[in-house]
């Protein structure tokens, strides 16, 4: 028997999520999600992972709820650890009550890990406290979704005070309204509907009880959605710390490996932007090629890395076999900084380093520095340009290539909506060759391009893709040409 995990995945933002939930996701054999669940949710699952949808889309269910119990009890009993993702808190209208019992009766193990609710947290996002000292001092969250069916006491919810918040129930929005302004509540008491809270295409609309179904419309307001009446929404412009981040309303689409994603994620999540990640390449070790220059390695006079992989792949060999690193009497040469930092971490300082991320750049500072009948060792992908090894060659230096890692094509995760992605960057040709590939040549000329450098904009213009291309070659230049782009 396997162990089911209900899990809450918070209300779209892919970092609302819990650290016990990204550490139980990374140990779950299979995964169950809804629409609901933010996009980057996958990005914590392990690489082998069986991931199923489940829907869950009003009005065209993929599954119904009892086809997902039963699939979560078939998959717990075929001995798998399964994580069943839920949009927001399993227990609060998400049904997660509905399948613990199920899973009570088959006598499966089960956990529930809470998740951040939507009602509080997408409120936040727009600027709207839930509560605020001598004007709200509670707050009430109702199912909209089935307003006009449900017994709710209106005469009692209309005079109950605090803040009201309705999830699902855009549908409703009319009848709500309507219930609470026949019971008495003024017609003028302020209201907001908030659309897909925390991510890029959060949108709100704010009026009163009166008015608040025709803005709505006007603005093309659609689920899913959020409401909330009180006077609370006031506040909505002052405190609108989130809409007011510089990438706010843009969904980049970043194309790098996965090791390589994490640090121009979070810097554009902390600008506001949302983040789609497609890890179109995948970074697959041959540094065992190393094995036949060992013997040589204190022989060299330069050791030249070319990339943030090619350091990784090279100081972890030496490692895996005890390799004294004080052997090794030669200079070190790196291109672009990024490569240089990671050089770094290993106490050697590179002796060149070039500004930016291209071999003819570091070429350009190393034929003033090395001499004829150098010998120079470089390691490097088996995907990259043969340019630097040839040019050294050109002037004299003998010149030994390994390759330490390739570049494979990955995959396209299953939640992905490119359609809803405003900008692509890419940073390298592989990202763009793969990418065409995986999302299609069609879906990538629709979007707003950005290329790293030169050599990555030749290869996109070689697929006639427009783009621009940063002034500077690294993270910081990405980040600059995106912010000019808003």
């Amino acid at each position: 028997m396997g162990k089911v995990y209900l899990i809450g995945s918070g209300p779209g933002d892919a970092e609302l999520i819990t650290v016990k939930a990204i550490r139980k996701l990374k140990e779950c054999t299979a995964v169950m999600y809804d629409r609901l669940a933010g996009c980057g949710i996958l990005r914590y699952v392990n690489r082998n992972c069986e991931i199923y949808y489940c829907g869950k889309e009003p009005g065209c269910h993929y599954k119904t709820q009892d086809e997902i119990n039963d699939m979560l009890v078939k998959l717990a009993k075929s001995g798998h650890t399964v994580g069943r993702i839920k949009g927001g808190d399993p227990y609060i209208f998400g049904r997660g009550g509905e399948e613990a019992l199920r899973l009570t009766e088959e006598g499966l193990e089960f956990e529930v890990i809470p998740g951040i609710s939507s009602s509080i947290s997408v409120l936040n996002y727009a600027g709207i406290p839930v509560t605020y000292r001598k004007i709200a001092r509670g707050f009430h969250v109702f199912t909209g979704k089935t307003a006009g069916k449900l017994d709710i006491n209106w005469e009692s919810v209309s005079k109950i005070g605090g803040t009201l918040i309705f999830l699902m129930g855009f549908n409703n929005l009319h009848t709500i309204c309507t219930k609470l302004i026949e019971n008495d509540m003024n017609i003028k008491t302020n209201c907001a509907v908030i659309m897909r809270g925390t991510t890029s295409k959060q949108k709100k609309v704010v009026g009163n009880l009166g008015n608040i179904e025709k803005l709505a419309m006007e603005n093309g307001i659609n689920s899913p959605c959020i409401i909330v009446i009180g006077e609370v929404v006031k506040f909505n412009d002052k405190l609108d710390w989130y809409e007011n981040k510089p990438l706010f309303g843009k969904n980049i689409c970043i194309t790098r490996a996965k090791p390589q994603a994490k640090k121009l994620r979070e810097q554009l999540s902390d600008l506001g932007a949302e983040v789609t990640e497609i890890n179109s390449i995948v970074i697959n070790s041959t540094n065992y090629n190393l094995k036949k220059y060992i013997e040589k390695l204190s022989d060299y006079d330069y050791i030249v890395l070319t990339s943030v992989n090619g350091v990784k792949a090279f100081f972890n060999f030496l490692i895996s076999i005890k390799y004294d690193i004080r052997k090794i009497k030669a200079e070190f040469a790196a291109i672009g900084p990024a490569t240089g930092n990671e050089i770094m971490k290993r106490g050697i300082v590179p002796k060149i380093t070039s500004e930016k991320f291209v071999a003819e750049s570091l070429f350009e500072k190393m034929k003033s520095v090395v001499s004829q009948s150098d010998k120079i060792f470089l390691p490097r992908s088996s995907n990259s340009r043969p340019y630097l090894a040839e040019a050294l060659k050109d002037i004299g230096c003998i010149v030994d290539e390994c390759f330490t890692y390739e570049v494979s094509l990955g995959q396209m995760p299953d939640n992905i909506c490119i359609d809803d992605v405003d900008i692509i960057v890419f940073t390298s040709p592989s990202t763009v060759k793969n990418s065409v590939k995986l999302i299609g040549l069609e879906s990538i000329k629709k979007k707003k391009v950005i290329s790293i450098g030169p050599i990555t904009g030749r290869t996109l213009k070689s697929f006639d893709i427009d783009y621009v291309t940063c002034e500077k070659y690294n993270v910081d230049g990405i980040l600059d040409k995106l912010k000019e782009l808003k």
